[in-house]
């Protein structure tokens, strides 16, 4: 097993406390949003074997075999099919949605057939792979997640009493739900700027004001009103407004999936997806939006926003979702209790988020009493590990790589999160 080494990403949205607090150093006054772990080339963890720190992306180039393990290779390609992330939002991100594997195969293809520049701003598709993310808060969390019901959003929308947003109103009221919820957000992302710039700034100001109120969409609309503050005559606060707004509690989660319109508000979470970078924006951005192509992936779907509760399986808390690159789970290590045997034929990150979790490797699977937890797919032959005795402490936000086939053990007082692959 390795210890990780990880870049924090600095983006404008991320807060300038959360991540400090976690991993127990000084603010610096700055943004801190997003720290990865996993081989992704935008920002790579790196590991140190006894020649110095060096890219594990590149690690995983040089024997994928050795560091993925055959069925990841054979499943997904050789690279690690997920990427970790600790995600500190102080404001709200970006409104997006990302598209299907079909998608972004034939999105990628297109661009690199007309040849739009990888780095270009109006470029979609990075790269052919989709992007399906879970998200678990360790703090109070807020977030925007999938359609509400357009009778819902009819409701919501004429209690602010504007006068511009009547024609939605009727709309969401009249229409077949997808034709509804295509129509009303295609209208407002395809608007004359200067005069939804206007409609949005009255509803902001309305929004604000029902905050303050003991109505049913109270909290909705103070969520409204406070995107509204960080984006001033956004279509986004409107298209927002379709949308269901999510509080979730430490421990609860949302997973989503292609289509699937969303933001992050505010707190701090583990967050886990598959390895790709490709974003179709709705809005609550400077960056570019291509409305033609965000409407082809967009699914016009209402429904709940599926909170998601892990289901303890043999002491480990999973979370389930239905794609194969990644799979998360939680350990809560009591004090005093037996050491926790761990092994897995994929590779895993594992990332301690509270307490002191001490991780043994070397054990042998008798030893270790076999496969725990569930697994990704059971214990694989004589392993891969550094050399019985290797032993790793993690703090709050420190991570390992470790890979398939390694035995370990888990002990100490803390939460641990576990990523890895199902294949």
């Amino acid at each position: 097993m390795d210890r990780l080494a990880n870049t924090v990403r600095p983006y404008a949205w991320g807060s300038t406390t959360a991540l400090p607090e976690l991993l127990g150093t000084a603010p610096t006054g700055e943004p801190q949003a997003e720290m990865w772990m996993g081989a992704h080339p935008g920002a790579p963890s790196r590991i140190d074997r006894g020649a110095g720190p060096v890219s594990l992306a590149e690690v995983i180039d040089a024997a994928p075999d050795t560091e993925l393990g055959a069925d990841t290779v054979r499943a997904f390609g050789p690279r690690l099919p997920f990427l970790l992330k600790l995600l500190a939002a102080g404001s709200p991100l970006s409104l997006q949605v990302h598209p299907d594997l079909a998608q972004a195969r034939e999105g990628f293809a297109d661009e690199e057939r007309r040849g739009v520049p990888i780095d270009a701003g109006h470029r979609n598709y990075k790269d052919a792979n989709h992007k399906p993310e879970l998200i678990v808060a360790l703090t109070p969390f807020d977030g925007l997640c999938g359609f509400r019901h357009p009778a819902q959003s009819a409701d919501l929308l004429a209690g602010l009493g504007v006068d511009d947003l009547k024609p939605y109103v009727d709309i969401l009221r009249a229409s077949p739900e997808e034709d509804a919820l295509r129509e009303v957000l295609t209208a407002v992302l395809s608007a004359e700027h200067h005069a939804m710039a206007e409609t949005v700034e009255r509803a902001a100001v309305a929004a604000g004001r029902l905050a303050a109120e003991d109505g049913p969409y109270a909290q909705d609309y103070a969520a409204y009103a406070g995107i509204a503050h960080h984006y001033p005559g956004d279509p986004g606060v409107l298209a927002a407004m379709l949308l269901n707004h999510v509080q979730l509690q430490p421990g609860e989660a949302l997973f989503l999936g292609a289509g699937i319109p969303h933001a992050y508000l505010s707190g701090l979470g583990v967050e886990l997806m598959a390895n790709s970078d490709n974003v179709l924006r709705c809005g609550l951005t400077p960056k570019h939006v291509d409305v033609p192509e965000l409407l082809r992936v967009v699914r016009f779907e209402a429904g709940d926003a599926g909170v998601l509760r892990p289901e303890a399986v043999d002491g480990e808390e999973i979370y389930e979702t239905p794609i194969d690159e990644f799979r998360l789970s939680r350990f809560a290590l009591a004090p005093g209790a037996a050491p926790r045997p761990l092994a897995s034929r994929t590779p895993q990150i594992l990332l301690c988020t509270a307490g002191t979790v001490r991780l043994r490797a070397g054990e042998t699977g008798d030893e270790a009493g076999g496969e725990a937890g569930g697994g990704a797919g059971g214990a694989a032959g004589d392993g891969a590990g550094d050399g019985a005795g290797d032993e790793l402490t993690l703090s709050p936000g420190e991570s390992a790589f470790v890979r398939p086939g390694e035995h370990l053990t888990l002990a100490g007082e803390g939460t641990l999160f576990r990523a890895t692959v199902v294949a």
